[in-house]
């Protein structure tokens, strides 16, 4: 597509915006403001979606709720990498039957991944009539046109078309928490891996101005956010359809030049793309997490070419040795598939010899699940999924022990952390992460949440970190 077809308009968003002036204007002529629940599954781009879905509601007059009973719209914004997520969404619609009973004038809608995939919205169509707007991921920034639809036709209304995806820029926000913030650069995706239903329902990839990210970020940097993520399905390709002979890395460094106190981080990324270059960016900028995400996915070649990652294990492992060379202090983590179908107990061996070999700071492992509509979940799986544990068992009792003895390097130190929240332990009050993304809970006043702070480690499991607050000085430990 030339690029002025993947920009929305500014008519077209010009639209947008008089539609939620419309609704706002139904919603100050009731006797109470109306109430909103987003609820939102899966990835952190579905997270800063949910932020933008909350945004336009807001515009349009709603207060926000956490009760489904109450709630005058409900919004399920979902996700369609697992299969345990789509059924827990499909569970949560069957309970709004319910609400809907008590409430027939409530608006149930069903956006994100899972919705833009045709089998969903036939079933939903047939079988959840009391769901009223079904939008996938490209028609959300359409969301005050279509409510405004259902709302003055009482008609259900789909928006699932396939289509390539635009980019809606100057939509509101409404951000959860001002200590995170999640800011998209791009969407879509073009790798077509075997097993990944994502690039079937978000479409082509198409970078974000970086003036316009550039921008955002300052604008977050100077509110006081103090960790600020960078997201898109692979933002290693990040400006590829940009035209602009820039790319991730110079994306990196333009940020890193502003101002602040901050962490920047970034995912996902997809090994093909990643380059020295970006390394090498990452360790001169101060303000990059010394953090890296890659996920390899096997460690046999075979099976690699069968999910169609284009990269070999060996290409993967001088990758990661060279990021480690250039940021010594770096902490790597990783996603692995145990169990991709025609995979044997040999492959799957394979793969738990590549953990040994990295050495994964942590590690995201997923048996197999089949996304219907990926050329995976049509491949011969004869394995049984009994023996399949057996192998994921095997490859979580390596990579635990590694997670257990890297922690426990870091008792006796300082190190500085972002406390972002309320931890669920008594004990350790708050909830922290360092430089490396480590989970630390430490005992402290809350008055630091939302601030940098010293924490002397006392004790570590697999998990997590644990120590207490200090006015030491911070170590540049990871």
């Amino acid at each position: 597509m030339e690029r002025r077809e993947v920009l929305v308009s500014a008519e077209e968003l010009a639209r947008q915006k008089e539609y939620m002036r419309r609704l706002r204007a139904i919603s100050g002529e009731l006797p109470r403001a109306p109430l909103a629940l987003v609820d939102t599954f899966g990835c952190q781009q579905n997270v800063a979606d949910g932020e933008t879905l909350a945004g336009m509601l807001r515009e349009m007059g709603f207060e926000m709720t956490d009760d489904e009973n109450a709630a005058d719209v409900v919004l399920l914004n979902t996700c369609a990498v697992r299969e345990h997520a789509e059924k827990r969404v499909f569970g949560m619609l069957g309970e709004l039957t319910h609400t809907k009973e008590a409430n027939p004038e409530q608006i149930i809608v069903l956006c994100g991944c899972m919705a833009q995939q045709p089998r969903i919205a036939e079933k939903v169509r047939e079988s959840y009539r009391h769901v009223d707007l079904v939008l996938g991921p490209q028609a959300e920034w359409r969301l005050p046109e279509l409510l405004y639809g259902v709302l003055k036709t009482h008609k259900r209304a789909f928006a699932i078309d396939d289509e390539h995806g635009r980019i809606a820029e100057d939509l509101p926000v409404r951000r959860d928490g001002t200590v995170r913030a999640w800011v998209s650069i791009m969407y879509g995706c073009d790798n077509f891996c075997s097993y990944c239903i994502v690039p079937y329902v978000r479409g082509r990839e198409r970078s974000r101005d970086p003036e316009k990210i550039v921008a955002e970020c300052r604008e977050l940097i100077e509110a006081g956010y103090k960790e600020i993520y960078l997201l898109g399905q692979n933002v290693n390709s990040y400006g590829n359809d940009l035209d602009l002979d820039y790319d991730f890395a110079d994306l990196l460094a333009a940020i890193d030049a502003i101002e602040g106190d901050y962490w920047l981080r970034f995912m996902s990324s997809q090994p093909k793309d990643a380059t020295e270059k970006l390394f090498d960016t990452m360790a001169r900028c101060a303000h990059v997490a010394k953090s890296l995400h890659l996920p390899v996915q096997s460690g046999n070649d075979r099976v690699l070419k069968a999910m169609r990652r284009p990269y070999t294990r060996d290409g993967y492992m001088r990758l990661i040795n060279y990021a480690r060379k250039v940021m010594p202090g770096l902490v790597l983590t990783s996603d692995v598939i145990i169990g991709f179908p025609g995979e044997t107990e040999a492959e799957a061996a394979d793969t738990i010899s590549l953990v040994k070999e990295a050495r994964f700071d942590a590690l995201f492992t997923f048996i197999f699940s089949p996304r219907p509509g990926t050329p995976a979940a049509e491949m011969d799986d004869p394995v049984p999924r009994a023996e399949k544990q057996k192998w994921f068992d095997r490859l979580l009792d390596v990579q635990n022990g590694y997670s257990a003895e890297k922690h426990a390097a870091y008792v006796g130190k300082t190190v500085r952390v972002l406390v972002d929240g309320e931890s669920d332990d008594k004990d350790y009050p708050l909830s922290c992460r360092t430089e490396g993304n480590r989970l630390v809970r430490a005992k402290g006043d809350k008055a630091l949440i939302g601030s940098f702070a010293e924490v002397e480690i006392t004790n570590s499991n697999t998990w997590a970190l644990y120590g207490a607050v200090t006015a030491g000085a911070a170590s540049n430990e990871a």
